[in-house]
């Protein structure tokens, strides 16, 4: 292993340079952007695999942005080990937010900052730093996949595997999208949380009228909205919507201590519900209301609302197989909880199930000894809030694969915010937990 760890050490300044290669390219890949810097990336992604050794190619995804395909074949008889990642990223949003601009990779006290350095583009230098620690020939096969339409959830790449899945066929699935609990701390992610959106619309009137000739009498589209969203949870902030099941969590616990410095909670602040935080966050459901359209403060006039719309998001527990059924039961909720006789419609958005992931396979078993060697210590389990699709769509797909969800990431990344970065430190860390998982694999296979 000493060898090995000498290896990446001395690899990490070429990890970083193709990091921040990819971190100055704004490849977002929402409506609305422009496609060539998406393009470009999945390009740049191709020649800094092909640099690392593996003859990469582009795959045509119909609907969706090419993804970035190549295999290593190993020794005969060993194992197959798939690697995935994702090149596209987030909207930088306001960059007056940023302490440094977005797509211009700053170091700061040991960490990367730029858009995309923890989601996912540090898993692409992951994948290309492992095979470089092999001098492009790994001890077992080695397929890399990294897609441009993870963050948009347009669903084209899932479908795609579904449909090959002989081309995806591996003996354990490494999906490089997740990361460590704390810096320093390996992790490994074994549930995912499912998710459903509804769009939610109430309406009172055929237009706005006077508050002060009507107020009183006439119901407010707003405030009836607030009525029935507000009916989604109990006085404790537990899920009130009867049919929403969720379960124990036997990982690692969280504290709350770390859980509002994480989240940046207000002093002062409650934080909501009953169940354990870690069960809270990961194994059972939750719902937010993640927009809302109504009439803007500035230019407001005093006039009762005749409709107001709101967004619904619910994460699932990582047990629930049937989302739509999720959905379906929100939605009757919203329906049955609305005041004064006003109209409510929904218009059902995404579903995506959740999964557990297998946590004593020979994939996992391996996976944990790699991150004891890299980290120096023992990895901990840990659940995901968000989802990530693609992991039930290989688990489908491929059924007697074992999925590793890791990465470079840690509690401090701020993806999806201002300020997303990885923790230099990490990133050769995991890198390293990654060779060695390749090693740990190729000595644990039968002779061929």
């Amino acid at each position: 292993m000493s060898d090995l760890a000498a290896v990446v050490a001395e690899l990490m300044p070429i990890v970083r340079a193709d990091l921040e290669r990819l971190v100055r390219i704004p490849s977002v890949a929402f409506p609305g952007f422009p496609a060539a810097p998406v393009h470009e990336a999945a390009q740049a992604t191709l020649e800094i695999l092909r640099d690392a050794g593996a003859p990469a190619e582009l795959l045509e995804i119909p609907g969706a942005p090419p993804a970035v395909w190549a295999q290593v074949d190993g020794p005969p008889g060993a194992p197959t080990v798939l690697l995935y990642a994702h090149y596209d990223i987030q909207p930088a949003g306001d960059e007056a937010a940023w302490d440094s601009p977005p797509f211009e990779p700053t170091e700061r006290d040991g960490r990367l900052y730029g858009r995309g350095t923890a989601d996912d583009k540090c898993g692409v230098a992951l994948h290309a730093g492992t095979l470089r620690a092999f001098g492009g020939t790994p001890p077992v096969t080695v397929k890399v996949v990294i897609e441009g339409e993870e963050e948009t959830g347009g669903g084209s790449f899932m479908d795609y595997v579904a449909a090959h899945p002989e081309r995806f066929a591996a003996d354990v699935v490494v999906v490089a999208d997740g990361g460590n609990w704390k810096v320093g701390e390996p992790t490994l992610t074994t549930t995912l949380r499912g998710i459903c959106q509804i769009d939610v619309e109430v309406r009172t009137l055929e237009g706005p009228v006077h508050s002060g000739l009507y107020g009183g009498a006439v119901p407010d589209a707003l405030i009836a909205l607030s009525r029935v969203l507000a009916s989604l949870h109990d006085e404790h902030g537990d899920v009130a919507v009867v049919g929403l099941a969720g379960g124990p969590w036997d990982g690692r616990p969280v504290e709350e201590e770390v859980l509002r410095e994480g989240a940046r909670v207000l002093e002062g602040v409650d934080l909501v519900g009953t169940d354990s935080i870690a069960a809270r966050l990961y194994t059972r459901p939750s719902i937010t209301a993640i927009g809302i359209d109504a009439p803007a403060m500035e230019g407001a006039t005093n006039a009762i609302v005749p409709v107001a719309r709101a967004r619904v998001s619910v994460r699932l527990a990582p047990t629930e197989t049937d989302p739509a059924a999720a959905q379906r039961t929100v939605m009757a909720h919203l329906m049955e909880h609305a005041p004064w006789g006003v109209q409510v419609s929904c218009v059902p958005g995404e579903i995506a199930r959740g999964a557990v992931l297998a946590a004593d396979g020979s994939g996992a078993q391996a996976a944990r000894r790699a991150l004891h060697g890299a980290y120096g210590k023992e990895a901990v389990a840990v659940g995901s809030g968000g989802a990530i699709p693609l992991c039930v769509t290989l688990a489908q797909t491929l059924p007697d694969a074992d999925i590793v969800l890791w990465g470079a990431c840690d509690d401090g990344a701020r993806i999806h915010a201002a300020n997303e970065s990885v923790d230099l430190g990490d990133l050769e860390r995991a890198t390293l937990a990654q060779a060695l998982l390749l090693q740990e694999l190729a000595s644990a296979a039968p002779p061929a």
